[in-house]
């Protein structure tokens, strides 16, 4: 089971899952030289977040996310889809990754619903990976638009409570984060292993790098 506060991520995993080929077909209408540019981005993330659930707006959320500002999925308070034009030279359309999901999404059920639900709802013998939006490296870098509702340091602190209660009732939970101090405190009763992993996103090339996470296993 794959559950997400994100519906609009929800909805294309459950489109690939049902009919991965409308989706492509779909893809390649929007993936084409007309589209990467101002004039076409901005229009397609108006129609993006006036519309409601269907298999075009999906495919589009997976245009932005390959047309947009470094990938970023970014929201504003009211829900608003608000990632800027990235200016890519030809963002190509994921087709073989698509395909590739839909094979093991055959065995998935996906859910649009936050971390407690989903700890209210395990079963004997569930192990949960949490891959939350991550704690701030700075004080400048803190992230919380991923959803329209936000993931602040409060949501942090109950996903950590969360898993130790979890795990106080014999379920096996692992939490990905950056490696701060602040990670370190959030998961002190966790068993924790540190690494460093490649970054991509970054506003400036000369900082994407090296950058430490860390895993908790409760």
């Amino acid at each position: 089971m794959l559950c997400d506060v994100n519906g609009d991520l929800i909805d294309l995993f459950s489109f690939i899952k049902s009919d991965h080929m409308a989706i492509i077909e779909e893809g390649r209408r929007l993936f084409v030289p007309s589209n990467n540019t101002e004039w076409g981005y901005y229009p397609l993330r108006e129609e993006f977040n006036a519309a409601s659930t269907s298999i075009r707006k999906s495919a589009i959320f997976i245009y932005l996310n390959r047309h947009g500002f470094n990938g970023l999925c970014r929201y504003n308070s009211k829900g608003g889809f608000n990632v800027p034009f990235g200016r890519y030279k030809a963002p190509q359309l994921p087709e073989r990754e698509i395909k590739e999901f839909a094979q093991f999404a055959k065995r998935a059920v996906f859910k649009q619903q936050g971390f407690e639900t989903t700890f209210e709802e395990l079963s004997n013998g569930d192990v949960v990976y949490c891959d939350p939006p991550y704690v701030a490296l700075s004080e400048t870098a803190y992230f919380t638009s991923y959803a329209q509702d936000g993931f602040c340091h409060n949501a942090q602190l109950r996903l950590a409570e969360a898993a130790v209660k979890a795990s106080a009732s014999g379920f096996r939970v692992l939490i990905s984060n950056h490696d701060t101090l602040e990670s370190r405190i959030l998961y002190e009763l966790a068993e924790i292993s540190g690494f460093e992993v490649m970054r991509l996103i970054s506003s400036k090339a000369e900082t994407r790098g090296k950058v430490p996470e860390l895993l908790a296993i409760f």
